[in-house]
């Protein structure tokens, strides 16, 4: 009974949104935006709306963005619209343009006069899509019905985002992309040269309740394809010990703990107090690279962007060899390639923090960011702006009173 309930509910939503695509006009001026599917006002969709802020465009076009539980702090004269809802299948329906960093619901198929942009959120390290041999996601069945949906889900993108000429190339394979590549670095990558001052690293641990006398650790690793609760969701079981890097780091360092995005476990960190500070999914990642010291991650994308920084990296990889053979596989080496140490217990990483020499790392580091980030220039935001300004010519005012 309640398989039959969701696939008649599930046909119904397809339903009225193929028919609000037959009888609403596509909006010449309207652009909707969402990030991690509705869970953050974050990442290259924010900085890219943010472009258009500092430059008045959020007064003409009328821009949307879509949320999952509550409404963001978002500048500008944007709207908020709860994801999944009836409202949110109107303006998916009538938007000229969607700016989204994640794959959308597969029945969303993109209409004619409507444009695409899929923005990506990293650079791959692990096997994507295509490129998979086995599916351990939650939700998923099996390899075959996820590469069908995947490449169905790419067939609507008009443009794709690049950070480097490695995912350029590794894109095109793995997702059967055949349309624009934008290679031009990542827009939430702008901040990282724009408010890379000690000032702003201040002003920002003011504002995130951040101490002014310590160093910051950022703790920042991805999730497990196959550690998911029955409910499908994914869990945060890092086999690291706060305990013991509070013991032996806490005198000069305190900690940011900023988990994947698909992760809904709510963590009891209060036994850390003081020295653990938790940011969930809704926190531009962008603002903790620049408050932090140096950083702490596993498989994660968040290291090519970090790299801008030139700051010290340290992977904490206990499950490597799981990881690399039977979970997802990687595109290179990780041990030829990671610009900082490895180690796979809790007692190896507090050494290598302790005893970090940037030299030894010197010229490792410089051939990764060489080939991982040499496309950013602080500059991405506008680039898009200015696609955005070829998509939408009309210069008519926002209009906020329609009939809708």
């Amino acid at each position: 009974m309640a398989k039959w309930l969701y696939r008649t509910a599930k046909n119904l939503v397809v339903l009225i949104y193929r028919i609000m695509c037959l009888i609403f006009p596509v909006k010449e001026n309207r652009i909707v935006f969402d990030s991690n599917l509705g869970k953050s006002y974050s990442g290259n969709p924010r900085h890219i709306y943010e472009a258009l802020v500092a430059h008045g465009l959020d007064m003409k076009w009328d821009c949307i963005w879509f949320y999952e539980n509550d409404t963001y702090n978002i500048p500008g004269m944007s709207r908020q619209v709860r994801y999944g809802r009836l409202r949110y299948l109107y303006y998916m329906a009538t938007a000229k343009v969607w700016v989204f960093d994640s794959r959308q619901p597969e029945f969303l198929r993109r209409r004619k006069g409507t444009y695409y942009i899929q923005t990506w959120h990293g650079t791959p390290l692990k096997r994507l899509a295509l490129d998979m041999d086995d599916v351990f996601m939650a939700g998923e069945s099996d390899i075959d019905t996820y590469k069908n949906f995947f490449v169905k889900n790419v067939s609507t993108w008009d443009y794709l985002i690049s950070q480097n000429p490695f995912s350029s190339e590794t894109f095109r394979r793995c997702f059967d992309f055949h349309k624009e590549m934008l290679e031009i670095g990542y827009p939430r990558n702008d901040i990282l040269f724009r408010e890379n001052t000690k000032e702003d690293n201040i002003r920002l641990r003011r504002r995130l309740g951040l101490p002014l006398d310590k160093k910051i650790i950022l703790y920042a690793p991805t999730f497990r394809d196959d550690e998911f609760s029955e409910e499908e969701k994914y869990e945060f079981q890092p086999k690291i010990s706060f305990d013991a890097l509070k013991r032996e780091l806490g005198d000069e360092y305190v900690m940011i703990v900023k988990y994947h995005y698909l992760i809904m476990d709510a963590v009891d960190w209060s036994p850390y107090e003081g020295f653990i500070y938790h940011f969930d999914q809704s926190r531009d990642i962008a603002e903790l690279f620049i408050v932090s010291d140096l950083l702490i991650t596993d498989y994660s994308s968040v290291m090519f962007d970090y790299s801008i920084l030139k700051r010290p990296m340290f992977f904490f990889a206990y499950d490597l060899d799981k990881y690399k053979n039977e979970l997802r596989g990687f595109y290179f080496s990780y041990s030829g390639e990671m610009p900082g140490p490895i180690s796979v217990t809790t007692e190896d990483l507090i050494r290598d923090i302790k005893n970090y020499s940037p030299d030894e790392y010197s010229e490792k580091y410089e051939k990764f960011c060489k080939k991982y980030n040499s496309v950013d220039d602080g500059k991405a935001s506008i680039k898009v702006m200015e696609l955005l300004e070829q998509l939408i010519p009309s210069k008519r005012p926002n209009i906020f009173y329609e009939s809708e």
